[in-house]
Protein backbone atom coordinates (compact mmCIF):
# COMPACT_ATOMS: atom_id res chain seq x y z
CA UNK A 1 0.00 0.00 0.00
CA UNK A 2 1.43 3.23 -1.12
CA UNK A 3 0.31 6.77 0.35
CA UNK A 4 0.16 9.71 -1.27
CA UNK A 5 2.54 12.60 -1.29
CA UNK A 6 -0.34 14.65 -0.06
CA UNK A 7 -1.33 12.50 2.98
CA UNK A 8 2.45 12.25 3.99
CA UNK A 9 3.19 15.80 4.10
CA UNK A 10 0.15 16.58 6.06
CA UNK A 11 1.40 14.28 8.56
CA UNK A 12 4.39 15.66 8.97
CA UNK A 13 2.69 19.16 9.00
CA UNK A 14 0.94 17.94 11.73
CA UNK A 15 3.70 16.31 13.65
CA UNK A 16 5.87 19.61 13.14
CA UNK A 17 3.00 21.57 14.42
CA UNK A 18 2.06 20.02 17.65
CA UNK A 19 6.13 19.29 18.33
CA UNK A 20 6.48 23.41 17.67
CA UNK A 21 3.55 23.86 19.69
CA UNK A 22 4.42 21.23 22.56
CA UNK A 23 8.10 22.94 22.45
CA UNK A 24 6.85 26.56 23.19
CA UNK A 25 5.33 25.93 26.06
CA UNK A 26 8.29 24.60 27.52
CA UNK A 27 8.87 27.04 30.54
CA UNK A 28 12.62 29.41 29.67
CA UNK A 29 15.69 29.17 32.16
CA UNK A 30 16.66 31.79 33.42
CA UNK A 31 20.13 33.71 32.73
CA UNK A 32 20.18 31.59 29.35
CA UNK A 33 19.07 32.90 25.75
CA UNK A 34 18.93 29.32 24.43
CA UNK A 35 16.25 27.17 26.60
CA UNK A 36 14.76 23.76 26.29
CA UNK A 37 12.24 25.32 23.51
CA UNK A 38 14.46 26.15 20.86
CA UNK A 39 15.42 22.72 19.90
CA UNK A 40 11.85 21.40 19.13
CA UNK A 41 10.65 24.56 18.00
CA UNK A 42 13.16 24.39 15.40
CA UNK A 43 12.64 20.33 14.34
CA UNK A 44 8.68 21.45 14.96
CA UNK A 45 9.43 24.14 12.20
CA UNK A 46 11.60 22.25 9.60
CA UNK A 47 8.59 19.51 9.62
CA UNK A 48 6.49 21.56 8.75
CA UNK A 49 8.38 22.97 5.46
CA UNK A 50 9.44 19.70 4.51
CA UNK A 51 5.49 18.66 4.96
CA UNK A 52 4.34 21.17 2.97
CA UNK A 53 6.81 20.75 0.14
CA UNK A 54 6.07 16.81 0.34
CA UNK A 55 2.24 17.58 0.22
CA UNK A 56 2.43 20.47 -2.77
CA UNK A 57 4.94 18.64 -5.00
CA UNK A 58 7.74 20.96 -4.62
CA UNK A 59 11.18 19.31 -5.63
CA UNK A 60 9.20 16.36 -8.00
CA UNK A 61 10.69 16.84 -10.78
CA UNK A 62 13.95 17.14 -9.44
CA UNK A 63 13.59 13.28 -8.42
CA UNK A 64 15.76 10.40 -10.90
CA UNK A 65 13.52 8.11 -12.52
CA UNK A 66 13.56 4.64 -10.82
CA UNK A 67 15.35 2.02 -12.56
CA UNK A 68 13.31 -1.10 -13.72
CA UNK A 69 13.78 -4.20 -11.64
CA UNK A 70 14.91 -6.17 -15.04
CA UNK A 71 17.53 -3.53 -15.72
CA UNK A 72 19.99 -3.10 -13.57
CA UNK A 73 20.07 -6.26 -10.12
CA UNK A 74 20.66 -4.27 -7.09
CA UNK A 75 24.45 -4.92 -5.77
CA UNK A 76 24.92 -7.89 -3.65
CA UNK A 77 25.35 -6.36 -0.34
CA UNK A 78 23.12 -3.47 -1.08
CA UNK A 79 20.37 -4.41 1.58
CA UNK A 80 23.02 -4.04 4.29
CA UNK A 81 23.16 -0.53 3.50
CA UNK A 82 20.47 -0.05 6.13
CA UNK A 83 22.76 -1.21 8.82
CA UNK A 84 25.35 1.89 8.64
CA UNK A 85 23.16 4.32 10.51
CA UNK A 86 23.08 1.67 13.49
CA UNK A 87 26.76 0.72 13.29
CA UNK A 88 28.06 4.44 13.21
CA UNK A 89 25.79 4.86 16.90
CA UNK A 90 27.85 2.48 17.99
CA UNK A 91 30.58 3.46 16.50
CA UNK A 92 30.50 7.22 18.41
CA UNK A 93 29.06 5.40 21.79
CA UNK A 94 32.67 3.45 21.62
CA UNK A 95 34.69 5.99 19.70
CA UNK A 96 33.96 9.45 21.04
CA UNK A 97 35.17 9.43 24.13
CA UNK A 98 38.90 8.34 23.39
CA UNK A 99 38.96 9.92 19.89
CA UNK A 100 36.99 13.36 20.66
CA UNK A 101 33.99 14.31 19.59
CA UNK A 102 35.76 16.30 16.33
CA UNK A 103 37.48 13.06 15.28
CA UNK A 104 34.38 10.60 15.35
CA UNK A 105 32.62 12.98 14.12
CA UNK A 106 34.31 13.84 10.84
CA UNK A 107 34.57 9.93 10.46
CA UNK A 108 30.66 9.27 10.77
CA UNK A 109 30.03 12.30 8.13
CA UNK A 110 32.57 10.92 6.09
CA UNK A 111 31.19 7.20 5.84
CA UNK A 112 27.90 8.38 6.07
CA UNK A 113 28.34 10.41 3.26
CA UNK A 114 30.06 8.06 1.16
CA UNK A 115 27.52 5.17 1.84
CA UNK A 116 25.04 7.53 0.56
CA UNK A 117 26.90 8.26 -2.59
CA UNK A 118 28.03 10.98 -2.22
CA UNK A 119 31.53 11.62 -4.29
CA UNK A 120 34.89 12.40 -1.88
CA UNK A 121 34.98 15.83 -3.37
CA UNK A 122 31.85 16.61 -1.14
CA UNK A 123 32.40 14.06 1.48
CA UNK A 124 35.71 15.10 2.49
CA UNK A 125 34.78 18.92 2.90
CA UNK A 126 31.55 18.04 4.37
CA UNK A 127 33.26 15.79 6.96
CA UNK A 128 35.75 18.55 8.12
CA UNK A 129 33.25 21.24 8.50
CA UNK A 130 29.93 19.98 9.75
CA UNK A 131 31.83 18.46 13.45
CA UNK A 132 33.37 21.39 14.00
CA UNK A 133 29.86 23.88 13.56
CA UNK A 134 28.24 21.39 15.48
CA UNK A 135 31.11 21.24 18.01
CA UNK A 136 31.00 25.38 18.55
CA UNK A 137 27.14 25.27 18.32
CA UNK A 138 27.19 22.95 21.62
CA UNK A 139 30.46 24.23 23.15
CA UNK A 140 29.41 28.04 22.56
CA UNK A 141 25.73 28.48 22.03
CA UNK A 142 24.26 25.78 24.44
CA UNK A 143 27.49 25.85 27.12
CA UNK A 144 27.42 21.97 26.11
CA UNK A 145 30.80 20.21 26.44
CA UNK A 146 32.06 17.27 24.11
CA UNK A 147 34.71 14.85 24.29
CA UNK A 148 37.93 16.22 23.59
CA UNK A 149 39.96 13.38 22.69
CA UNK A 150 42.78 13.53 20.76
CA UNK A 151 41.84 16.18 18.42
CA UNK A 152 40.53 19.19 21.21
CA UNK A 153 38.29 22.05 19.95
CA UNK A 154 40.23 25.67 19.28
CA UNK A 155 37.81 27.26 20.97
Amino acid sequence: MQLSDRVTGGVLVILGGLAAWSGSRLPAVPGQDVGPAAFPMLIGSGLVICGALIAFGIGRSFEVPEEDATEAAAPRFHGLRALIPPALLLFYMLASEPLGFLLTAAIIVLIGAVALGARLTLAVPLALAAPALVHLAFYKLLRVPLPDGVLPAPW
